[in-house]
């Protein structure tokens, strides 16, 4: 696979004009790539407050977890780039970042209440309230890995990343025990 750096061979066409080389049109086609920004979605819902000790779900629209492409064309050489997500980091206000391989798995009423998530899911340990705001905030980076191939060659662009970001509330619930 070629890359970026390795330096394109421009040859004439039939007419004296120079063709660009095939990585040149890839790094067009890369640049006009138009990646859906994610969109954060939690269990509980992230527009109101989390609880400590409760587990927190998170996932991303499955509709922006899809193969996103793009062709540029120019007299004598074709290049198609194909950006893939592959990872969906979440920093969660509270130092800690969750690796998740995939969009996370939407919760749903079959799922009891205190389940964690079967695949993307934190649980915040202490209150949000000493935050700015009273609020964590959880950013979510995705990382697309892009491949190209045209004009008879193929490489790759890894580590395109698109982010969103949300204030989360996290709050401290006491119990009393009362015999």
């Amino acid at each position: 696979m070629q890359d970026f750096s390795e330096p394109g061979s421009g040859k004439a066409d039939g007419e004296g004009s120079a063709v660009p080389s095939p990585a040149v049109v890839a790094q067009q086609a890369v640049q006009e790539l138009v990646l859906p920004q994610p969109v954060i979605r939690m269990n509980p819902d992230e527009k109101h407050a989390q609880l400590v000790r409760v587990p927190t779900w998170m996932w991303l629209d499955r509709g922006m977890w899809q193969p996103v492409s793009r062709t540029v064309s120019v007299p004598g050489v074709s290049v198609t780039a194909t950006a893939i997500p592959r990872a969906a980091a979440w920093a969660m206000g509270d130092g800690k970042t969750v690796v998740c391989a995939g969009p996370g798995t939407p919760y749903a009423v079959k799922y009891a209440a205190d389940s964690a998530s079967p695949d993307c899911g934190h649980t915040y340990l202490r209150s949000s309230a000493r935050q700015s705001g009273e609020a964590y905030t959880v950013l979510v980076s995705v990382t697309w890995d892009v491949e190209w191939h045209g004009g008879g060659q193929q490489g790759a662009v890894p580590g395109l990343v698109t982010r969103a970001q949300v204030p989360l509330r996290v709050a401290e619930a006491q119990a009393l025990v009362v015999s």
